[in-house]
């Protein structure tokens, strides 16, 4: 890599590879295209084949079973494997790259043949005779199962190894940018998937997933053509003769993935995330028992899509400087609330036209944080997993979340089903997806909790090298990456939008009256003025006493003082602050047209969902203040600063923004 290199020309390394500056935009560029390719075959399954098999009457378990269950079980089997192997194998193309290749051509046919099994049923049916005692569209269901396993087994090969081999080949210096042009990439696709493509899923499904196959058989084949692995070194800790094979290697994954309680938490966190997400496959019934056409869902997630393109750059800046574990914490701890906020649709019906636009005005409120959530999990696990062994980290983790999809999937469809059984088979029970996504986000933040506390206790900023039962250290030495810790400055501003959250809640009720009275609507007047001012009301008060003691500790932590709780990270409540602020216009245009249209109930509903939203904010507040006690103590810092961990850490301050250097 180092021939042809001016003398004086500046290059990056990433173990044996260097890089010009040319070099390394090539790098980008062709990575960077693979995802948009890779992204575009993600998105064309999950979001098509619902709506076929639903147009052939099949149930939602099975749905779940074909889409999710079954995945799942190959994801238990084959990701452990080849993640294992690839962190060991060795050949002049890498470790990660041959796995592709090998797999890439059986992926495509696959994934082009699901869109041909109308044609194939037909096909057997004309020439076999067994199959024409079979319904056409059982024989369909039957070939989009068998066809969708074929290509689930083959695309395991591509996600066991595609995220691992950034960690291999991208500099260090460059993985967090280049995780979140990663993102912004991904994210253009999707939108340009759901804008433009995802309304003609119903009417040309076979041209989508086969365009699909060729677009990705060509672009990702250029992909693992152009990017070069390095040489990589032995395995330090092997023993003499043993190669990772057969029992031994059983062994070895076993013992040193799931030894280590920080891990197991970590793999706790990625099951019950996927659990939450299981219903998804659901989404696009509840959107349309709303009322909307497949053009304007896509286009519905198309926009949000690009909103949170818009701001992945600066997303990408602040996971670095916050660190992408407490970015996690903190924004899934107060997703709950945006979840439970959902619920409204369930007591509730609007004109699909203003469900649009107050859908709309939701993504683009919450882009930022969508933004942030979505760019660190990646780099979280960098941070967390040990490099040597990041892919077999990786498929451990898999191993777990594939034990709960297995089940999650088809419990997923019974309990949609079961809703919509309660409603006499009404598609009004896909309202309820949002009850499942609470619980299982809920039991996700409860996890991340624990596996923050066990990440402090294990140095934190500072000190904390991912725990390593092969090492004779016991940790795998890494480099610290230095984060902000919370600066008073910012934490007087949050105060002031919570504040304003709260005033608004309680003054914005004065003139809804005034227009509920005018509009005769007598029964939202008085349980506004009775119940609901008084409640927004005492949500001001608690959040003013809350205010004052996290204050409180600030001068204590100001002047060396034990804390009596603790104090937040200023950057994550700046984000969770200004989108609820931003939500209360939500709020005061909902109730508006609910009046208007005479629904009473619905403005009451809106309402309710407000003061409790505001309750959730502050117990969130409280409860990371409760977190943080004990292990951040210290105001107007960085939270990585002894010499030690310095030498460690490579300079990468003076080329990022100004404000990610304040913030």
């Amino acid at each position: 890599m180092d021939a042809g290199v001016a003398p004086h020309e500046k290059t990056y390394h990433c173990g044996t590879l260097t890089y010009t500056k040319a070099g390394l935009i090539a790098l980008f560029g062709w990575l960077l295209w693979g995802d948009f390719c890779f992204t575009l075959m993600e998105a064309v399954v999950p979001t098509i084949l619902p709506l076929k098999l639903k147009d052939l009457g099949c149930s939602n378990w099975l749905m779940g079973l074909i889409l999710t269950t079954g995945p799942c079980i190959l994801n238990m089997t084959v990701c452990p494997y080849v993640s294992f192997k690839s962190d060991r194998y060795r050949s002049r193309w890498g470790r990660r790259i041959p796995f592709i290749v090998w797999t890439l051509p059986f992926l495509c046919i696959f994934l082009a043949l699901l869109g041909w099994s109308d044609d194939i049923t037909l096909l057997l049916q004309k020439h076999v005779e067994y199959f024409r005692n079979l319904a056409p569209s059982t024989m369909t269901v039957a070939l989009i199962a068998v066809f969708m396993i074929m290509f689930t087994f083959f695309n395991m090969f591509v996600n066991s190894v595609f995220w691992y081999l950034f960690n291999d080949v991208v500099p260090p210096k460059f993985i967090g940018r280049f995780v979140g042009m990663f993102r912004i990439v991904g994210t253009g696709a999707g939108a340009l998937y759901n804008y433009l493509i995802f309304q003609f899923a119903e009417s040309n499904m076979r041209e989508i997933l086969v365009g699909t196959s060729l677009l990705y058989f060509v672009g990702f084949g250029l992909m693992c053509f152009f990017v070069r692995e390095g040489q990589y070194p032995p395995l330090e800790e092997e023993k003499p003769g043993k190669d990772g094979n057969g029992l031994e290697g059983i062994r070895s994954f076993l013992k040193e993935s799931f030894t280590h309680r920080l891990y197991w938490l970590v793999f706790m966190i990625t099951t019950f995330q996927a659990i939450a997400g299981s219903i998804n496959t659901f989404n696009v019934f509840f959107f349309k028992n709303m009322g909307l056409s497949l053009d304007q869902i896509g286009k519905l997630a198309g926009i949000t899509a690009l909103a949170a393109l818009a701001a992945m750059y600066f997303a990408a800046i602040f996971i670095d400087r916050w660190h992408p574990l407490r970015v996690a914490v903190y924004l899934t701890v107060f997703s709950v609330i945006t979840a439970v906020m959902r619920w409204v649709w369930v007591f509730v019906d609007l004109p699909a036209i203003y469900f649009f636009w107050l859908n709309l005005g939701i993504g683009l409120i919450t882009a930022f944080q969508v933004a942030l959530m979505g760019g660190c999990v990646l780099p979280m696990f960098m941070r967390l997993y040990p490099q040597s062994r990041f892919g077999q980290f990786c498929s451990a983790a898999s191993l777990v979340v594939s034990f709960g999809q297995i089940c999650a999937g088809v419990t997923a469809g019974l309990f949609i089903d079961f809703a919509r059984w309660w409603y006499h088979d009404s598609d009004f029970g896909y309202r309820f997806i949002f009850v499942w996504t609470t619980v299982f986000t809920a039991i996700t933040a409860l996890m991340f909790i624990m596996t923050y506390r066990k990440w402090y206790s294990l140095g934190g900023d500072a000190h904390y090298h991912p725990p390593a039962p092969w090492s004779k250290k016991g940790v795998e030495e890494m480099a610290i990456v230095t984060t902000v810790g919370p600066q008073s400055k910012w934490l007087k501003w949050t105060f002031r939008m919570f504040h304003a959250t709260m005033a608004l809640s309680v003054i914005g009720i004065v003139p809804l009256l005034w227009w509920m009275y005018c509009q005769h609507a007598f029964i939202a007047f008085y349980w506004h003025a009775v119940l609901l001012l008084p409640l927004s009301l005492a949500a001001w008060v608690c959040w003013m006493i809350l205010g004052k003691r996290i204050w409180r500790d600030v001068v204590r932590a100001r002047s060396g003082e034990a804390l009596h709780n603790g104090i937040p990270h200023h950057g994550l409540l700046i984000v969770v602050a200004s989108q609820f602020l931003l939500l209360l216009i939500l709020w005061i245009v909902q109730v508006v047209i609910s009046i208007n249209m005479k629904l009473e109930t619905g403005a009451i509903v809106f309402t309710v969902a407000n003061v409790i939203t505001n309750f959730l904010q502050i117990g969130g507040v409280w409860l990371m203040c409760r977190v943080e006690r004990g292990y951040c103590t210290v105001i107007d810092k960085n939270l990585s600063t002894s010499s030690e961990d310095l030498e460690l850490e490579p300079s990468v301050d003076s080329e990022l923004p100004t404000t990610a250097l304040i913030i």
